[in-house]
């Protein structure tokens, strides 16, 4: 598997996998996240033009897709919660798609984790696949945040410069069944 940057020419290949991943999400009780349309063509556009779009392949077979960027995202200032550091740069994890191969996630984060120390994701609360994925490569809920449209996100955050006994009691004080 390679992770690659989006070109515009991978566009048509995007606006399929996102609607296989919001079928998906909607046959697992999850049809509110991105709704009929989501994320829209332009938003593709800019994440590519931005190198933020970065695909998984294998032998040219694109297994998903996901933003990744390091820096702030505007989302995340408030919440309603407690992130588990106050670093002002972290790398930021969006609009993760699957083509339905298992450990997808799991090499996103791998990915990731090789370009920041510290990082976050949020989603929603129906998303039962990706919260249990993300509980199992260690993210902690930390609490929750309102996103552009007005809608509400478990944040999650981890970081490998905070020891697991430490997430452990941020996970202690924000566990899972206070943020469903």
């Amino acid at each position: 598997m390679e992770v690659v940057l989006a070109k515009e020419q991978d566009l048509e290949r995007l606006e399929a996998l996102y609607a296989q991943a919001r079928a998906f999400m909607r046959e697992h009780g999850n049809g509110g996240q991105w709704g009929e349309q989501y994320p829209p063509r332009a938003l593709l556009q800019e994440d590519i033009k931005r190198a933020r779009m970065h695909l998984i392949e294998d032998g040219g077979e694109l297994l998903g897709a996901f933003v990744f960027f390091v820096g702030e995202e505007p989302a995340y200032r408030a919440i309603d919660g407690k992130w588990l550091t106050d670093s002002a740069q972290y790398g930021v994890i969006h609009r993760v798609a699957s083509a339905g191969k298992g450990g997808f996630v799991r090499r996103v984060v791998e990915f990731c984790t090789a370009r920041a120390d510290d990082l976050r994701i949020d989603t929603h609360r129906d998303n039962a696949p990706m919260r249990g994925a993300l509980e199992k490569l260690g993210f902690v809920p930390c609490g929750t945040i309102t996103i552009d449209d007005g809608t509400e996100r478990i944040a999650y955050e981890i970081c490998s410069r905070i020891s697991f006994a430490s997430q452990n009691k941020c996970r202690e004080k924000y566990p899972l069944d206070k943020l469903a």
